[in-house]
């Protein structure tokens, strides 16, 4: 049984026998026949950038009505800070602690003294800047401690 494939011992066999039918002088085309030493390789191409995006950002807006666990936004850096009743999440996902209504505000904001933030960001600052952030903030339904005003008589 015979494989497609020519091998060494075969060429020497063929050059062998061809030997005898060319003049001599002439060249065969047997001897100039080579054996690639490599593996053929393939081109590499850039392949990555076809995931989709991960949509970050406020998933609900100033205004809207949230229940308790709703999260409020989704970021890969501080870019919204927890308020009032708003919780964070490991990967910063800000969430809602309790039922009621979503406020957006611009706070001061005045970073714990040895954080890096303190010490990079505030020291580039001119003398007496205010640095702003923006808080998401959520108003409860039952507010405790709420009063309303009696007339006295």
């Amino acid at each position: 049984k015979r494989s497609g494939r020519t091998t060494r011992a075969h060429i020497t066999r063929l050059q062998a026998s061809a030997e005898g039918l060319l003049i001599p002088g002439q060249l065969s085309l047997l001897d100039s026949v080579r054996f690639a030493s490599k593996k053929a390789g393939g081109s590499s191409k850039n392949l990555g950038g076809k995931s989709p995006g991960k949509r970050y950002g406020f998933k609900k807006q100033d205004g809207n009505f949230v229940h308790a666990g709703n999260i409020l936004a989704t970021q890969r850096l501080m870019r919204y800070h927890p308020g009032a009743h708003v919780g964070m999440g490991t990967n910063k996902t800000l969430f809602a602690l309790e039922d009621g209504y979503v406020r957006f505000t611009k706070e001061v904001y005045v970073p714990s003294p040895r954080s890096p933030e303190a010490t990079q960001v505030i020291t580039k600052l001119p003398r007496g800047a205010v640095l702003y952030k923006t808080f998401i903030n959520v108003l409860p339904v039952k507010q405790e401690g709420k009063f309303k005003l009696v007339d006295m008589v």
